[in-house]
This record gives structure tokens, C-alpha cells and sequence, in this order.
């Protein structure tokens, strides 16, 4: 089963072109270490929450954009021999040494894939979602996801990923579960959607949320929606 290891950072819009050879450094290696994907995403369309939003779930300053990225593996058994490998391997000393963000406030953690319909094909622009499910809900939740994903890609979504949290470690200053505001009784779940230009995501959008599919009474929410993060974000990278 695909695995991710998904990303939410915050890096100073200044360092957008260094952020981005920093990555294309990293990716033969992720690659040589069993990655089959990464993807980098920098903000575009992230709005702010009355609750919670992407970038306070990283603590960004005014002078910082927010990235939503992920490598993705053909399962988690090759997804931690490669976390393995970048303990020990020297060449990523290097990364290590030079990352142009603080990487203290990036949230990380592996996610175990429910959903995945479609293909990533010339993905230009995505729509990243974070939120807290209890376990008891979590087949009712995929359930939902798999019907969701249908009208996206309805309306011109090429890919729609929904993956649910498996090996998800807290944080000393943020981490995913305090980014979701998830109680201890509840997982969080990291998804995209890849469209393939900001236009057909705009249009696609608006069509989304006028389906009548779309149109289920929050009291049949299997989550609490107002807990959910989301945004658009430019993909700078596809590797």
C-alpha cells in the first residue's frame, strides 16, 4: 500500500528559490533511497481560520510563505529504510547543514493511503486538507472521501489522495496533531487534490461545491469540519 510522508513548512518568502534547489539536491537521493515521488507545493490560496489554518499550524511569520510537500512510497517498509538511510548516510549532512527554512516549526509524520484515484499527470496546482477523524469514524470518513473524490475529479481534478495518519510524532514546538487541533481519541488525516492549472482548480472549485453530491448535513460529518485546514498552493516542483 502507497505510503507518504507529508510536509507543512514555513519558509521565508526571500529563500523561495534557494527552498527550491535545496529540494532538487534532495530528490535523486530521496529517489535513490526508494522514494517514487516528491512534491512541492508554496502557498497561493491558504486562507485564514477561525480556529486553525496552515499557517499558524507552523508558527510563519509575515515575511514567510507555507509549503505543503510529500514524498511518497510504494509502502512504509520502504519508507523507513529510507529514513534509515538519511540517519546515516553523510551526503545528507549536507541538507542538513543548509536548509534555507526553520526546520524546528516544520510539522512531518507517515501516512498510510486510503484513497487514490486518478494520476498525477503535469500537476500545476493543489489543494492540500488536514484534519482530525476519530477512529470509530474512519470508514464512514473514507466512505465520504471516495464519493468527494468522484465529483473532483467530475470537474477536472486529476488526482485525489486522502491518506490516513500511521506514524505521526509530536512535536517539541508544533506538530500535525496540534495543527489539527486533534484530541487524543482522534487521527489525523493528510489529503490533496491535483488539478492541472490554478484556472481548471478555480472553476473546478466552484463547481464542487455546487454539486448536490457535495451537500451533506454536518450533523452526518463523520469529523468536525471547522477543525479542518486547507488551501491552494502552486507546485514548484514535481519530481
Amino acid at each position: 500500500m502507497t505510503y507518504v510522508e507529508g510536509f507543512v513548512t514555513a519558509v521565508p518568502t526571500a529563500n523561495k528559490q534557494a527552498y527550491i534547489d535545496h529540494a532538487n539536491r534532495a530528490a535523486p537521493l530521496l529517489r535513490e533511497f526508494g522514494a517514487i515521488r516528491l512534491a512541492e507545493n508554496w502557498s497561493d490560496d491558504v486562507p485564514d481560520g477561525k480556529i486553525n489554518d496552515f499557517k499558524v499550524a507552523v508558527l510563519a511569520k509575515e515575511d514567510e510563505t507555507v509549503l505543503l510537500s510529500w514524498i511518497e512510497y510504494p509502502d512504509r517498509a520502504t519508507r523507513d529504510g529510507a529514513i534509515e538511510r538519511m540517519m546515516t548516510d553523510p551526503r545528507m549532512k549536507d541538507f542538513a547543514a543548509d536548509m534555507p527554512f526553520d526546520a524546528s516549526r516544520m510539522i512531518f509524520g507517515g501516512f498510510t493511503v486510503e484513497v487514490d484515484d486518478g494520476a498525477s499527470a503535469d500537476t500545476r496546482y493543489v489543494d492540500g486538507f488536514v484534519l482530525p477523524v476519530p477512529p470509530d469514524r474512519k470508514d464512514a470518513y473514507f466512505d465520504i472521501a471516495r464519493r468527494a473524490s468522484a465529483v473532483f475529479r467530475d470537474h477536472g481534478a486529476t488526482r485525489v489522495v486522502e491518506a490516513w495518519g500511521d506514524d505521526v510524532p509530536l512535536g517539541k514546538v508544533t506538530d500535525f496533531a496540534t495543527a489539527a487541533h486533534a484530541r487524543d481519541d482522534e487521527v489525523v488525516v493528510y489529503a490533496w487534490v491535483e488539478w492541472p492549472s490554478k484556472q481548471v482548480r478555480d472553476t473546478g472549485m466552484a463547481a464542487v461545491a455546487a454539486d448536490d453530491r457535495m451537500q451533506t448535513p454536518p450533523a452526518d460529518m463523520p469529523f468536525d469540519g471547522q477543525r479542518m485546514i486547507y488551501g491552494g498552493f502552486a507546485t514548484i516542483l514535481d519530481a
